[in-house]
């Protein structure tokens, strides 16, 4: 497709609204991203994001109380920036939109909100796909996932989330393992953790990033004293410093979206132990292409064969295997197909 030639917006206005939902930090990494892509390209962008709502206690209305929260969100960036194009990013975000837009996805409700979880979210989620002008799913996954009459003609794009190396390796890599633990039912962090209990040696150390020990005891797991150092929610620069300091990264969900902690842990030279778990999981085939004896629901052993017996030059072919996911692809997206499709569709 032709590339639009984009110029500034002298009035005030821009080219492109993104309302961030924002619940997770993975959600604010990958908007901000999508920005600054959409920025390279020419646009002029404004990124504006769902104030948190306070938690309450199901599912059902945690969604609902962050999709009032986008609707705010989109209402005011609508006032203030007066775009051409609004691109909504996940589905809650969408499903009380004051104007529609293109809506950018891992997964829909329809996968992750089973059952009463799902109950009032799934037929408004299926209106919105439906009638979206473009749909940004992350992963091809993620977009099969979609019902059926919101796949159907040209109207969707598959734009991943850019990952990139965070920095160089440290000098040493000091860690045994790290894991990623927020929502920790989700991320199966209490099988990893019963993996890593029965095969860890004295002088080895799991980290667990991602979430505070007071949000491990309300899952009910009950950490033991010696070979667990939980750091809680970090900056992400720290974070990742931490990546590049660990041997592997171990992860066992019980359903996985997208996987962008894996895709990180790999960036950034850790061997990745996981369970298969369901779901469009990225980073499932590129862990099975690297070394199928990490990709296992017998987490115990391949922690071990990760630390005794990695595969040769796992983390060059890692490397090798993300170069279609790093901020390159995404910016020639961005420029060549995305942006042209945002500023000349009639439905924006």
């Amino acid at each position: 497709m032709a590339t639009e030639v984009v110029t500034g917006v002298g009035d005030g206005s821009v080219h492109i609204l993104i309302v961030s939902l924002g619940s997770t930090s993975g959600l604010r990494a990958a908007d901000t991203e999508l920005a600054d892509s959409l920025r390279r390209a020419g646009a002029s962008v404004a990124l504006v994001g769902a104030s948190p709502p306070r938690p309450v206690r199901t599912l059902a209305l945690t969604d609902l109380a962050w999709a009032l929260a986008a609707r705010r969100a989109a209402v005011t960036g609508l006032v203030e920036h007066r775009p051409r194009a609004v691109i909504y990013s996940s589905t809650t975000s969408s499903l009380f939109w004051p104007r529609p837009g293109a809506i950018r996805f891992d997964a829909p409700s329809a996968d992750n909100r089973p059952g009463r979880h799902g109950l009032w979210q799934r037929p408004l989620e299926r209106r919105r796909l439906s009638q979206a002008p473009l749909l940004l799913p992350w992963s091809e996954g993620g977009l099969s996932a979609a019902p059926a009459p919101a796949r159907a003609g040209h109207r969707a794009l598959v734009l991943s989330v850019p990952v990139e190396p965070s920095g160089p390796p440290a000098p040493v890599r000091d860690i045994a393992a790290i894991t990623y633990a927020a929502n920790p039912f989700k991320k199966g962090f209490d099988r990893v953790l019963s993996a890593w209990l029965r095969n860890r040696r004295p002088d080895e150390q799991l980290f667990v990033a991602g979430a505070a020990p007071s949000e491990l005891a309300r899952s009910g797991i009950s950490l033991p004293d010696d070979g667990i150092r939980v750091t809680g929610p970090l900056p992400p620069d720290e974070y990742r410093a931490l990546l590049r300091r660990a041997r592997v990264f171990a992860c066992a969900p019980r359903r996985e979206d997208y996987g962008l902690a894996q895709l990180e842990a790999l960036a950034d030279g850790c061997l990745l132990v996981t369970t298969p778990a369901p779901g469009p999981y990225a980073a499932l085939p590129l862990a099975r292409a690297l070394d199928s004896r990490l990709v296992t629901d017998d987490l115990a052993t391949a922690l071990r064969t990760a630390l005794d017996d990695p595969a040769p030059d796992y983390s060059a072919r890692a490397g090798s295997l993300l170069s279609s996911f790093g901020r390159a692809a995404s910016d020639r997206i961005a420029r060549e197909d995305l942006l042209p499709r945002l500023l000349s569709h009639s439905a924006f």
